[in-house]
């Protein structure tokens, strides 16, 4: 019978040893080779008639080394079940030379592999000091989103002159030197800017302009630095190289535009909520402010997990077999890396791997499950966010929308995807649930300002 000893060779970083004697391997061996035997398809000879001195010639030294590793896999695998070892990854072999198996020479033989040990950590919730931010709704903050639906639900017009500051302009930017002359080559992209998008002082060089004209102008004095920064982005340019900014264009006017807002009135009010009786301007207004009020208690719930995300990462110790990991992080993929390229991949690695033990302990431990009609139902979700929240126009019938849902849970990436974010969403929600978090009112720059990129 195989057997297995283990030996420490580092933190949570054990070595273990499968040694098989002959007996283990050579009766199967024998008995393989007989059935190989019986099916082998060799010109000359009929089947099931091949000598078996020529079939262990041509094949037997194949199916030894065959069976000697598949008895050490099974040993091995065997093992670790046994002692109930959790392990990263799999095993990794360790200077083990199949190549001196000898099917002539049956013997004892030895296979020793490394594995890397999960650790046990405890994590501490208790000693977070949470705020849930309630962010005030501003009257401003309503006349704004009111005039933007009056603008997305206005006419578009196309008059002669640019004479507005609220006129649109299609444009095309067209790299030039400040004679505007074009550049060779150079970067042209077409955009969509309304003129009061542009510095203040620069306005007036569009003012009065008609389709076809061209103006010149220097990025960094056409735009203020928050517009800058966006327009920079679209045109493929570093905001960070100095050098960006200080580039012309030429900005060919391709269209003018105007939007005629629409008027505050029933029309207005059914194109913006479909699905709500409004009747009256003060409804209207009501409608906006929950919906912005809606906006920002999911942005005060995400905040808020990312406080939670960042006190598990911050403040829980866990201790990981890093030779171990580094040494699977060069041979452990698809393609071999080198030392070098390992310990450099192997922080932001550690990280992620420690994010997903913490995040598998705590889905055991609060019994978080994904099932199936959890799925499906963020599939209609999905639609319904598509279809800009006018599912429920469709009344009663909604056959169409299972019919939808039941064919994404037959997309293999979009269930594993679903299954990741729902099981996340479940886990802190289950966690906001056990933290105990203070009140805040806050203005939503001030609240803009504490928002994270969230790595979870």
């Amino acid at each position: 019978m195989a057997t297995v000893t283990k030996e420490n060779i580092g933190s949570l970083h054990n070595k273990l040893t499968v040694t098989l004697s002959k007996e283990d391997y050579l009766g199967t061996f024998e008995q393989n080779l007989k059935k190989y035997a019986k099916t082998a398809n060799i010109p000359g000879f009929r089947k099931g008639m091949v000598p078996a001195g020529l079939v262990k010639k041509m094949y037997g030294q194949s199916v030894f080394s065959d069976e000697v590793l598949k008895n050490v896999e099974k040993s091995l695998n065997d093992y670790l079940t046994s002692e109930k070892l959790e392990i990263f990854a799999q095993p990794l072999p360790l200077d083990n030379d199949a190549s001196a198996l000898d099917m002539n020479n049956p013997k004892e033989y030895s296979f020793a592999f490394e594995i890397g040990l999960k650790p046990s950590f405890d994590i501490d919730l208790k000693s977070l000091k949470a705020t849930r931010y309630m962010v005030v709704v501003t009257e401003e903050m309503i006349n704004e989103e009111v005039a933007r639906l009056q603008t997305r639900f206005g006419k578009l017009t196309e008059p002669e002159v640019a004479d507005n500051e609220e006129n649109v302009l299609n444009v095309k930017f067209i790299e030039c030197d400040k004679a505007g002359n074009e550049v060779e080559g150079g970067i042209t992209k077409d955009n969509s800017l309304l003129i009061k998008y542009f510095a203040e002082k620069f306005r007036k060089n569009l003012l009065g302009k008609k389709k076809d004209e061209t103006v010149v102008l220097q990025l960094k004095k056409a735009f203020e630095d928050k517009e800058l920064d966006v327009i920079l982005a679209d045109l493929g340019l570093d905001k960070n190289d100095k050098a960006s900014a200080e580039k012309y264009f030429k900005l060919l006017i391709t269209k003018v535009g105007f939007v005629n807002k629409a008027e505050l009135n029933e029309e207005l009010f059914i194109a913006a909520y479909p699905n709500r009786e409004i009747k009256t301007e003060e409804e209207f207004r009501t409608a906006v402010k929950e919906e912005i009020g809606n906006y920002f208690t999911a942005q005060s719930r995400n905040q808020l997990h990312d406080q939670i995300y960042h006190h598990l990462i911050d403040h829980t110790t866990i201790e990981l077999p890093a030779n171990f990991l580094k040494r699977w992080l060069q041979i452990g993929g698809e393609k071999a890396k080198s030392a070098e390229e390992a310990e450099a991949e192997y922080p932001s690695f550690a990280d992620q791997l420690k994010w997903t033990l913490i995040t598998s302990k705590l889905t055991e431990e609060n019994k978080i499950e994904v099932l199936p009609d959890d799925i499906r139902d963020f599939a209609k979700q999905q639609l319904f966010q598509y279809m800009g929240g006018q599912l429920g126009a469709l009344g009663d019938n909604q056959q169409w929308v299972d019919d939808y849902a039941n064919r994404m849970m037959q997309d293999k990436k979009f269930v594993e995807d679903s299954y990741h974010r729902i099981s996340s969403e479940k886990m802190f929600a289950t966690l906001e649930s056990q933290v105990s978090a203070k009140e805040e009112e806050i203005g939503a720059d001030d609240f803009a300002s504490k928002l994270h990129h969230h790595h979870h």
